[in-house]
């Protein structure tokens, strides 16, 4: 049985510009509603339909198939409904397979799950509905303006009698569609064009998952919420190609000593050094990358054995163009850093990872955050997420051959 999940991604939006390229939790909403539907054990295949370059290849990446969407449906007055049936058609033209099951999937509710998937896809395969959603319980009064015979708005209840409120035990159970997750009899759904019809099964989630993005504020929370709903994830050397360092306040206190003659100087751990070796020798590719024109930099580097590149004014260009030439994707590369200079390298990245001292900005965009401030041990303790804390180094590390495609 084929399960296709499609997620429409088109690449313009009003109210939060760029909107499906957002991060939260240091990944973009389409990466993360990619990863979502790849865990499913009921999804067979993924396909991100869009219209912008950059979504496409951040979605390639992630593991999904891409359908370009034509003009026509890519406009604000544009619906799912119609990027789902093109995509489908697409996909079935492309792999000479027939749906079964399909379903929509917005990345824009950024704290869907796997197992979301399951209960919709599961509804249609293994319970025989022909349509399923995800919802959350909600008690709460529903209120509408308007229906007032005088000049004034009249207040009225939409679910219950205003003059009579009974309690929350003597009400029937109502639930809020989350706009997170849909599931189709596949054959139904390019019948009748809609996401509606037959039998529909309600499959509950979590209600402190839900939350849909129209607007910065939306992105603002989901970014303040993601600490606490992701699952803490840690990067293996699996999940690895390079490891990209910044050095002032990632590799150091962030502080500077300077003499009377107007030499600096800084501080550096030599848990970082141990660290940093043990990752060269794994076969990781190593960069410093830095804003700061300053012998420092370039010193600490040759004591480490590694390549630097310092006096950097665009860093995330510099990255992108050593990526190009070393042949190393971006979302394979695990980039370091503390300060807001570092948020665009983060936006290119598969692993952007903060110091527990970085700025509150950097630590919210970041996929994971150290327990160790910079100039601590920090670099020592990301060595030990993707060696071990016995820092055991394996065999030369091989990069899958996509990688440098």
């Amino acid at each position: 049985m084929t399960v296709l999940a499609v997620i429409p991604a088109r690449g313009g939006s009003k109210g939060v510009p760029a909107k499906n390229l957002a991060q939260v939790g240091g990944v973009p909403l389409v990466v993360r509603a990619v990863r979502a539907c790849r865990a499913s054990r009921k999804v067979t295949d993924v396909v991100v339909s869009t219209d912008d370059p950059a979504i496409a290849d951040a979605a390639r990446a992630a593991g999904a198939e891409i359908v370009l969407r034509p003009a026509a449906i890519a406009g604000d007055t544009a619906t799912s409904e119609a990027a789902v049936l093109h995509a489908m058609d697409a996909f079935e033209a492309m792999r000479a397979v027939t749906v079964d099951v399909v379903l929509l999937v917005q990345c824009t509710s950024p704290f869907i799950t796997a197992e979301d998937m399951d209960g919709v896809a599961g509804a249609i395969t293994d319970e025989g509905a022909d349509t399923a959603l995800t919802v959350a319980p909600t008690h709460g009064f529903i209120w509408r303006e308007g229906g007032a015979t005088s000049a004034e708005v009249d207040g009225y209840g939409v679910n219950h009698d205003k003059s009579n409120r009974p309690r929350r035990q003597d009400r029937p159970q109502e639930y809020l569609e989350t706009g997170a997750a849909y599931a189709m009899r596949a054959d139904g759904f390019r019948e009748v064009g809609h996401r509606f019809f037959g039998r529909t099964k309600l499959v509950e989630t979590d209600a402190a998952r839900v939350l849909e993005i129209d607007d910065p504020h939306d992105l603002a929370r989901s970014r303040a919420l993601a600490p606490l709903l992701d699952p803490a994830v840690l990067p293996g050397l699996q999940d690895v190609d390079a490891v990209v360092l910044d050095f002032d306040g990632t590799q150091t206190d962030d502080k500077v000593y300077v003499d009377s003659e107007g030499r600096e100087m800084v501080a550096v751990h030599r848990g970082d050094g141990l660290g940093v070796a043990a990752l060269r020798k794994s076969g990781l590719e190593l960069l410093v990358l830095s804003t700061e024109q300053n012998p420092v930099v370039a010193a600490r580097a040759r004591k480490l054995k590694v390549p630097v590149l310092h006096g950097i004014d665009r860093k995330d260009l510099a990255l992108k163009q050593w990526c190009d030439e070393h042949g190393v994707t971006p979302e394979r590369v695990l980039y370091v850093g503390n300060d807001v200079n570092d948020l665009p390298c983060f936006g290119l990245v598969g692993w952007p990872v903060a110091v527990a001292s970085a700025h509150d900005a950097v630590r919210a965009a970041a996929r994971a955050v150290t327990t160790t401030p910079g100039g601590e041990g920090a670099i020592r303790e990301i060595a030990g997420w993707l060696l071990g804390p016995g820092l055991h180094v394996p065999a030369p590390h091989l990069p899958p051959t996509h990688a440098h495609n």
